[in-house]
């Protein structure tokens, strides 16, 4: 778990912080092409100009950058042995709970409605993920949240199989993603 967390959270945070980069680079000058913007389906430039890149009225990475910011600490400092009180799970959980949701929409933004695919974006669904999952499993089967004792017999069930579970989660994103694109991608053959 201490893992997962430091880990995740530090690429979240790498990849959120590297899109405020750019995305400052794009306000300074509106010419500027970002180093993610790599052709018209993988173009940061495309998804950064759209209103979904500012849902709370400032850039979503900056969201990035305080929450993963937090669970890179939070991971650090399971790491060193501390057992966080119950109410730092319920906190973790809840952001990533949020972060989870949030990750999802933007993805279904990117697909049907915008129509691109920004990397740095896609490293943090990817992380995103996991963190949540991992989390989530952790504070079922340790007790962290109030569940009836089913739920928590069921999380420890699903504990065996976290790996499936995980696997078949980003095969679907990439079925939706390969399928949105066919066209595109087969022009590359």
């Amino acid at each position: 778990m201490a893992v997962v967390l430091t880990l995740g959270g530090a690429i979240g945070f790498l990849a959120a912080f590297t899109l405020t980069v750019e995305k400052i680079a794009l306000l300074k000058d509106p010419s500027y092409s970002p180093s993610c913007s790599l052709n018209p389906v993988l173009s940061c430039g495309s998804v950064m100009t759209t209103p979904q890149a500012e849902v709370f009225g400032f850039p979503n990475p900056l969201l990035g950058i305080a929450g993963f910011a937090v669970v890179t600490a939070l991971g650090v400092v399971l790491l060193t042995g501390v057992l966080l009180p119950r109410w730092m799970w319920w906190g973790l959980q809840a952001g990533v709970a949020f972060g989870v949701v949030f990750v999802h929409w933007l993805i279904f933004q990117s697909l049907y409605l915008i129509g691109a695919l920004c990397p740095y974006c896609m490293v943090v669904w990817t992380v995103m993920i996991p963190v949540f999952w991992y989390t989530t499993l952790h504070a079922l089967t340790r007790g962290h949240l109030p569940m009836p004792a089913q739920v928590s017999r069921a999380a420890s069930a699903v504990t065996g199989y976290h790996g499936v579970v995980l696997t078949a989660w980003y095969l679907i994103i990439a079925v939706l993603i390969l399928q949105r694109f066919w066209l595109y991608w087969t022009s590359l053959l």
